[in-house]
């Protein structure tokens, strides 16, 4: 935790510092899984202002890909053609999209995975995902009083996801009374698709006393379905800590937690990190940005997406 920080408060000093980098990006491209998304909404912005704030006449492009690859494959192939300097990328398949990268980098293109891993990139900036698993789910657990059935439900094949689900599965390791349930599922990071797989999930089992969603969207469409089924005492824990999220946790309802992510700051991360790739720094290329628990007991210290900071919470 401590080193994250310190990564980030020299990203911030470096930004704030006309001598701390030189001229900023020419031109910049943002990939993403979906611009209709708050989350990769508020990444883009701050990767936007840094941007800005390096070079104030820098040209970017923000694409969205809708969670498709072949989308995605395209719109790299757009930013080669465009001889873009630095690309920022979030993976909608984590390993598939490498041809891709391997070709923006023989081009001299700066790569930055940003939310997700991706192969062969220069650099990564993150949430702990692994992190932000372990504390909803140890959450749910105590709700729980250490007993009952928790299902975990999956999203997209990439590493934001699988971290999530590893860091769940060892918070749960120390609560021998919690059984776990189905955690192969694909509900796409998608509201719809988190409801479709509650649904199927319903059927398959009798007893579901809590849910871990990996993205705050699947447990938005969780929380429907279980109501829908009549299984209001189910609770669920999310990761993200969504404006949607934050709506939710003002009133009565079945989702009780979210690991809130700072997009803002992986954005604004991810642009520093790539200009200091490009000026030849290799020192450093994996920041991983701290993750905060948000409930309804601290949630009106809670800052939300647009932080520059991390916001206070129960870590």
């Amino acid at each position: 935790m401590r080193a994250a920080l310190n990564t980030l408060l020299y990203g911030s000093l470096l930004l704030c510092s006309p001598s701390g980098l030189a001229a900023g990006p020419a031109s910049m491209g943002i990939l993403v899984g979906a611009l209709d998304n708050p989350f990769y909404q508020a990444l883009a912005r701050g990767a936007i202002q840094a941007a800005h704030s390096l070079n104030p006449s820098v040209q970017v492009s923000s694409l969205s890909a809708n969670f498709t690859l072949s989308r995605q494959q395209q719109q790299m192939r757009q930013l080669i053609a465009q001889k873009v300097d630095l690309i920022l990328l979030g993976a909608v398949d984590s390993r598939a999209i490498a041809p891709q990268v391997r070709q923006a980098r023989a081009a001299g293109i700066t790569v930055v995975a940003v939310d997700v891993d991706a192969p062969e990139v220069d650099g990564t900036v993150k949430s702990d995902n692994r992190q932000a698993g372990e504390i909803a789910c140890r959450y749910l657990a105590q709700q729980l009083g250490g007993k009952g059935a928790l299902l975990i439900q999956g999203g997209p094949p990439v590493t934001s996801v699988s971290d999530r689900i590893a860091g769940c599965l060892a918070a749960l390791a120390a609560y021998p009374g919690i059984r776990v349930l189905n955690d192969q599922s694909n509900a796409m990071g998608s509201s719809l698709g988190g409801q479709r797989v509650m649904q199927q999930d319903l059927k398959r089992y009798p007893r579901i006393d809590a849910v871990f969603a990996t993205n705050d969207r699947q447990a938005l469409g969780a929380e429907k379905a279980l109501r829908a089924g009549g299984r209001r005492r189910t609770i669920i824990g999310a990761v993200d800590g969504s404006p949607d999220i934050e709506h939710a946790l003002r009133q009565p309802g079945q989702i009780v937690a979210s690991a809130s992510q700072s997009p803002y700051l992986i954005g604004r991360e991810a642009v520093l990190l790539g200009q200091r790739l490009r000026q030849g720094d290799i020192g450093k290329r994996l920041v991983t940005v701290p993750v905060v628990l948000v409930s309804r007991a601290n949630l009106s210290s809670y800052q939300g997406w647009q932080s520059r900071q991390i916001s206070p919470g129960k870590r």
